[in-house]
């Protein structure tokens, strides 16, 4: 054979060769990549590279097993759905109902449109604007072609369980290109002879029952404030807030109030009040309840802060709330009657020493002595209320009870809040709301979710015995759109999931209270909270060394998802070690 004929038959073989490869890789591809994805690490929508994750989970008894599995393919999928089956070390299949209960969702994407002014380090960079957050919990689920599907399992390990290795298998099933399909993934829940305590750190998130929210969580329907559909939808967001570990409720005893004004005399109904705190009692949520403000700013941020009193209206006799300064008579007049019969109502029910009682909102240098000037009078009508708040200045005095700095102010503050915490009667929390931001742990959707989590080793290494933010669930009439916002007085943007952590769902037509990836991030931080402190008992230096390797300062912590999960399991051998 001369060269000529070589070379002609060498591009003929080679270029079938190739042909076959196209079809062997479309044949490939045909089926769908199902892959595990740490928990902790968010799937980008624009992502297509996955490869498989440890499928292990290190848990505790009373706490939860969560993984992440991510389906993609490159056609269509139709009617997606997920069986999730566990066995005992034996091999013995439990019974869900009574045992392991999983629960599985699809999470979705939002978008946001305003990205944070003052990015960390470490921020997430989507390059369509869309991040996955919520977990929504239906049955079945079209995907998209070529866009990454995260399937979220979670599940609640009893404080009865045995101690052992549980093997599991998630099967993800569903319709491409006219062929049905399934595929199988084994995970493994190791649980270790750990149970976890009752809760000791103090969490709130501020919830809101405004007119919006409660449409979304009633099918689209309008609600009569305080009407059955009202209060059954108060029980909804009691029983999730307990689900995630909350035992703080915001809950306003003023706005609650029905009032009767006669000449100098009020009178009080504390119905509506006794209602909404009966029933987050009955839930198991509240361990206390905060106060609700009874003033704010006069104006714009910077300006003095007044107080609300309620007067008659002019013709109508209706009773609508005015701003007031505390130094007015009637503004007196009526938080001498108030604040007495607050007390005296909440000794009655038993309720006074769970109870702190907000002021007013964020005060700084600008307006302290307005803030001060309420404070002393409630202090000398009412010196049984502990006052809590939400600061961000020190120099008020001693007139808080319970501080509560934003993160930032906590650390640039750091000697005068230790010297706080370490009086008698007082306590220190730190709190998070748009602010801080650059390297600061927060709950921004744009963040990695394990700075949520280690929000709560930051309350373990700092000595910060609670958590407070302010957006639970301050939905806008579309929470699964657009997440971020401005703030139009103060120019602020509001970064994406400042509002809220949790979405409006449903099931079998009955409102319900979807999680998020972020939700999950700081149930699991709240739990390795307890459990430090657990630890700490028996291995003081080595636990605070433990939490400073992943916080090492307030701002500047260890990102390492992989690093991350190697303390945590060990901190579990070293709660079942014998000591």
């Amino acid at each position: 054979m001369n060269y000529a004929s070589f070379f002609r038959v060498h591009a003929l073989v080679t270029a079938f060769c190739a042909l076959a490869s196209m079809f062997v890789y479309a044949a490939a591809e045909a089926q769908p990549i199902l892959a595990f994805v740490d928990p902790l690490e968010k799937v980008l929508p624009d992502r297509t590279y996955f490869p498989d994750a440890p499928a292990e989970m290190n848990v505790c008894r009373g706490e939860h097993a969560g993984f992440q599995v991510v389906l993609w393919h490159d056609s269509n999928i139709r009617q997606c759905s997920v069986r999730v089956d566990i066995r005992d070390a034996q091999g013995k299949p439990l019974d869900a109902a009574r045992q392991f209960a999983p629960t599985t969702g699809f999470v979705g994407y939002v978008h946001v449109s305003r990205s944070v002014p003052v990015r960390g380090f470490d921020q997430l960079v989507s390059p369509s604007g869309f991040y996955p957050d919520p977990i929504i919990e239906e049955p079945t689920r079209d995907i998209p072609a070529r866009t990454p599907q995260s399937i979220w399992l979670t599940v609640p390990i009893p404080a009865t369980a045995v101690a052992g290795t549980y093997k599991g298998r998630v099967t993800v099933m569903g319709t491409a290109d006219g062929k049905q399909f399934e595929r199988t993934k084994e995970f493994t829940i190791v649980v270790y002879p750990v149970t976890l305590p009752p809760q000791t750190l103090w969490v709130t998130n501020w919830f809101f029952l405004g007119e919006e929210q409660l449409k979304l969580l009633n099918n689209g329907n309008n609600v009569e404030p305080y009407s059955k559909p009202y209060w059954e939808t108060v029980r909804l967001c009691a029983r999730a807030m307990k689900s995630f570990r909350q035992n703080v409720a915001l809950i306003s005893p003023l706005h609650l109030m029905d009032f009767s004004v006669k000449g100098d005399k009020y009178t009080f109904d504390f119905a509506k009040f006794d209602t909404m705190v009966s029933i987050f009692i009955e839930e198991g949520t509240i361990g206390r309840i905060e106060g609700g403000h009874i003033g704010g700013r006069e104006g714009t941020w910077e300006t003095a802060f007044v107080v609300g009193v309620p007067e008659k209206r002019a013709g109508s006799g209706k009773i609508e709330f005015t701003s007031k300064p505390i130094s007015d008579s009637t503004a007196q007049r009526f938080y001498r009657q108030y604040l007495r019969a607050l007390v005296e109502h909440l000794k009655a029910k038993g309720w006074l020493e769970r109870y702190m009682q907000h002021l007013a909102d964020e005060p700084i240098p600008a307006n302290t002595t307005s803030y001060i000037a309420i404070a002393r009078f409630v202090r000398s009508v009412a010196p049984e209320l502990r006052i809590i708040e939400a600061c961000h200045s020190k120099d008020v005095e001693e007139t808080i009870d319970v501080w509560v700095p934003q993160l930032n102010f906590f650390h640039e503050d750091s000697a005068f809040y230790q010297a706080q915490r370490h009086k008698p009667g007082k306590e220190v929390w730190f709190y998070t709301c748009l602010a801080p931001q650059g390297n600061y742990a927060n709950r921004f959707i744009e963040q990695p979710l394990l700075k949520t989590r280690i929000l709560h080793w930051l309350n373990y290494r700092f000595g910060a015995t609670g958590y407070l933010h302010w957006g639970w669930n301050a939905w806008g009439s579309n929470p699964f759109g657009e997440t971020s916002g401005v703030i139009p007085e103060l120019g602020n943007v509001m970064p994406g999931g400042d509002g809220w952590i949790v979405y409006p769902g449903s099931r079998n037509g009955q409102g319900k209270i979807w999680s998020s990836v972020r939700m999950e991030a700081m149930r699991d931080g709240l739990v390795d909270y307890e459990l430090l402190r657990m630890a700490e008992k028996k291995y003081p230096e080595k636990t605070k060394e433990m939490a400073r390797q992943v916080a090492y300062r307030l701002d500047w912590y260890d990102m390492d998802i992989q690093s991350f999960r190697a303390k945590r399991k060990e901190l579990l051998e070293m709660l079942s070690a014998n000591p």
